[in-house]
């Protein structure tokens, strides 16, 4: 079983330009990607990034510039105007990596999944992460190339780049993953 994260596809995150520019491309690819998952009976799952305004989910730089990001019910944590996500189950972390501080691990095992399809943002960091600790617990992953985004470019080629070498792990194009689905039950 595959399963798909499409990652932090938040308000917060299509602040800055270089992202928004990217916004209506990967959310378009994100919503083909969800579509094709859930016609062939895939599970998908949306994480995003939520913090307290207490300071208790805040990260080492967020503590040293005393400055917060995506609290709780604000308008930056929202996802993004048009991101399909209907009643998609949903995971808040606090930290680079979705499986950091969370149940991802037991959910994948509970669905069966041996394999995670990453997309949304940013390749170079939240994304990156999330690989590596899915190489860490044995779940292969496959980046989908066309939903992804990062404001920084070659960050993001070069995280890719080692990633996709040291762990093995393929980045293929959204057409090349939906016609993957059909034979990965």
């Amino acid at each position: 079983m595959i399963a798909l994260l499409v990652i932090d596809m938040q308000n917060a995150f299509f602040e800055t330009p270089e992202l928004a520019e990217q916004q209506d491309r990967v959310v378009s690819e994100c919503n083909r990607l969800l579509e094709g998952f859930a016609k062939a009976g895939h599970a998908a799952l949306l994480v995003g990034t939520e913090h307290e305004r207490d300071k208790s989910t805040w990260t080492l730089s967020m503590l040293d510039d005393d400055q917060g990001f995506i609290f709780r019910g604000s308008a930056q944590a929202q996802s993004v105007p048009g991101l399909a996500k209907g009643d998609l189950p949903q995971l808040n972390k606090t930290r680079d990596s979705a499986f950091v501080g969370t149940n991802l691990l037991s959910r994948l095992r509970n669905w069966g999944a041996d394999e995670v399809v990453l997309a949304g943002v940013s390749t170079h960091n939240c994304i990156a992460q999330t690989a590596a600790d899915a190489f860490a617990h044995n779940i292969r992953v496959t980046y989908a190339k066309d939903a992804m985004a990062s404001e920084a470019d070659q960050d993001a080629a070069d995280m890719l780049r080692i990633l996709s070498t040291t762990y093995r792990q393929p980045i293929q194009s959204t057409e090349e993953i939906l016609a993957r689905l059909d034979g990965a039950k």
